[in-house]
């Protein structure tokens, strides 16, 4: 036997990757599809196995996925509430889109969002009683602390980053814990007895100003509260989409995210690019954050931002930074949260089943994304002539 066969050097291997070439963006939606489909048929089979009511007959896998569609449309209130949690997400989604276009990694919109919901609870805290002061201008003024505040906290990790070379991804997870020691720290000033939420606002509400540009009458009450959630939403997707594709300021910012060497050679300043796009990121937070204050909660605590900060990665990033698929992947997110709580509560499953289902079908969507880029070769086995066998 030759040196070469004996250290198994020329033998092609039983598997083997490689690049796709672009494929048609329709066949790329199919395998996702599927990918989602297989996602639904595992998380059938693990309902099964802990859930008593199917295992018993009572009910059936048909049931399983009617529920998962009900616990999002399954009646007028079920459908708006899953607009309006779409809406929130879509918002702090957008506002990492411009950093990871940039290719700076801001996992920081958990507590770019959670400062902006405190700075806009601080403005109506301590004006609240300020009768001089009107209902317009109240919200104006918390607007103004909820974007100031998230600008802020999204401009300290680009300054480090411009200014030292500092890892933005370390810094921005960083400052989320920050976040909410901070709040912490100022519902204990707010609240001395030790409660851990400030209780409901006496003023700014933003229903105030919906209910004087609809009539409040021909709506129910939650409608007139998240229709502003919504527009808004949608208006950030056309201007962010517009901004990134065809300004300046957009198309710097894919320049300096494709190669840094690049944007200096044709005289983009990058230090200038990372804390502009930086500041604009935190400002979409701050717009997140006031709707959660103004539209919603009226109030603050350390979970006011949901966790969305998190899941907005996983939006933005199967959007692929695209503000208007992100319309479509923030609306699959929630479909799956809210069909996996209702899941939960009509077959008696505890714990943290919501999850397990999200999970698996997150995890069939990120595996076909592997199948999008990647294309599995396999060795084609031949059978050997007489020559190659006495070798």
């Amino acid at each position: 036997m030759t040196e070469k066969k004996r250290g198994g050097e020329g033998r092609e291997p039983l598997i083997h990757l490689s690049k796709r070439a672009a494929i048609p963006f329709w066949h790329a939606w199919l395998i996702r599809i599927a990918a989602v489909a297989l996602g639904m048929v595992a998380c059938g089979l693990v309902a099964y196995l802990l859930s008593d009511k199917l295992q018993n007959g009572k009910k059936t896998l048909s049931d399983f996925y009617e529920t998962f569609i009900t616990g999002s449309f399954g009646s007028e209130r079920k459908l708006w509430k899953f607009l309006k949690d779409v809406a929130v997400l879509l918002c702090i989604s957008l506002a990492l889109v411009p950093a990871f276009k940039m290719r700076f990694w801001n996992i920081g919109g958990e507590g770019q969002t959670l400062v902006s919901v405190l700075g806009a609870v601080a403005v109506a805290f301590y004006l609240q009683d300020q009768e001089n002061i009107p209902e317009w201008l109240l919200l104006l003024l918390m607007c103004l602390g909820a974007l100031v505040s998230g600008a802020i906290w999204a401009l300290i990790p680009a300054l480090f980053r411009a200014k030292w070379g500092t890892n933005e991804t370390l810094f921005t997870l960083m400052m989320n814990y920050v976040a909410t020691y901070l709040v912490s720290l100022m519902l204990i000033v707010w609240i001395p007895n030790g409660q851990t939420s400030l209780g409901t606002l006496k003023r700014g509400a933003l229903r105030s100003v919906t209910e004087q540009v609809i009539n409040k009458n021909d709506f129910k009450d939650f409608i007139v509260d998240y229709i502003p959630i919504i527009l808004i939403a949608i208006i950030l997707s056309a201007l962010l989409f517009i901004y990134l594709r065809y300004t300046k300021h957009g198309y710097e910012i894919s320049v300096v995210g494709e190669s840094i060497n690049t944007a200096r050679y044709i005289g983009i300043n990058e230090k200038k690019v990372i804390i502009r796009t930086m500041l604009l990121s935190g400002m979409l937070c701050g717009i997140a954050g006031f709707l959660i204050a103004a539209g919603l909660d009226q109030t603050v605590n350390v979970d006011s931002a949901q966790g969305y900060g998190f899941t907005g990665i996983m939006v933005a990033w199967l959007g692929k930074f695209n503000p208007l698929i992100m319309l479509l992947t923030a609306g699959i997110i929630q479909l799956l949260d809210h069909g996996a709580a209702q899941i939960s509560k009509d077959f008696n499953v505890r714990g943290a089943f919501p999850e397990v289902i999200v999970g698996i079908i997150l995890f069939f969507i990120i595996g076909s994304e592997f199948f999008i880029n990647y294309q599995v070769h396999f060795r084609k086995f031949r059978k050997k002539t007489g020559k190659e066998a006495v070798q």
